[in-house]
């Protein structure tokens, strides 16, 4: 059978989250680093997709193809240890503290950061010829994106705040099942398939990822988009990595922890 029921996934699920905790500095910044430049290089291919074919649709079923990359290389996201690690504390595993969560969670937020950058910088690059021309229209589309997701945002002012605090959760309800996903299956093509649904859905829905964000926001303003780095952070970047940190572990870490391993107790037959 390729298939693992939920009991065992969830346990494995614990395991990796005390494995993250537990790894070298070294390690875990390098797979971060990988994770969030190849899911900044999915990001440009569905957005040039959806420039090209002019159908949204087409982008977000492309681009969970980064995701699969990065998860089957091993690599580490951001919106993946925001679930994992806390379930190595939530299952007391000897050594594991909240400290330890903390530094994971810090180290792969700038090992993501830093494999994004990177790729915002060489993508930025290529569509302006050295930026020695305009950026063509898959750059000029980033651009609009950075600007309608800080600005047209912090236009509404705390509800634009919780908007984009809501598609955070709801982004990491849907990642972090993609996550779970890579888990429930032992064959390539199973893992494949359970990844690609939910990924899709976060992307065709407008969802805010953290790490996606880390590429989209630095590539528009380095292409000219109109608005600063502390829009950015304040009306986007934090309100959906708290997003993404609590949608997450409420709708998916806690869950299946709470009902497959800490389960409730039977009920008795009443004769």
């Amino acid at each position: 059978m390729s298939y693992l029921v939920p009991s065992e996934f969830v346990t494995k699920m614990v395991d990796s989250g005390e494995s993250k905790v537990f790894m070298s500095t070294r390690d875990t910044l390098i797979r971060a680093f990988m994770a969030g430049a190849i899911l900044a290089l999915a990001a440009v291919f569905a957005v040039t997709v959806t420039v090209q074919t002019g159908s949204p649709l087409v982008g977000a079923m492309l681009f969970p193809v980064g995701f699969i990359m990065l998860y089957l290389m091993g690599f580490d996201l951001l919106t993946g240890v925001f679930v994992l690690a806390p379930l190595a504390l939530l299952d007391k595993r000897p050594g594991v503290t909240v400290n330890g969560v903390l530094r994971n969670w810090g180290l792969v937020f700038l090992g993501n950061f830093g494999g994004a950058l990177l790729v915002a910088f060489m993508m930025a690059f290529m569509f302006t010829m050295g930026f020695s021309t305009d950026p063509g229209p898959v750059g000029e589309k980033i651009s609009h994106v950075g600007e309608a997701r800080t600005l047209g945002y912090a236009e509404y002012g705390l509800a634009g705040w919780l908007t984009i605090f809501l598609r955070g959760m709801l982004c990491n309800w849907m990642v972090s099942m993609g996550v779970v996903g890579a888990m429930i299956s032992t064959s390539v093509s199973g893992k494949v398939i359970a990844m690609w649904m939910p990924i899709m859905l976060f992307f065709f829905m407008g969802f805010e990822h953290s790490v996606v964000n880390m590429f989209l926001f630095p590539s528009a303003m380095i292409m000219g988009g109109n608005f600063s780095v502390m829009d950015y952070m304040i009306w986007n970047e934090i309100p959906t990595a708290l997003g993404n940190l609590v949608g997450g572990l409420a709708f998916t870490g806690l869950t299946l922890y709470t009902t497959h391993v800490r389960t409730g107790a039977k009920r008795a037959l009443v004769r």
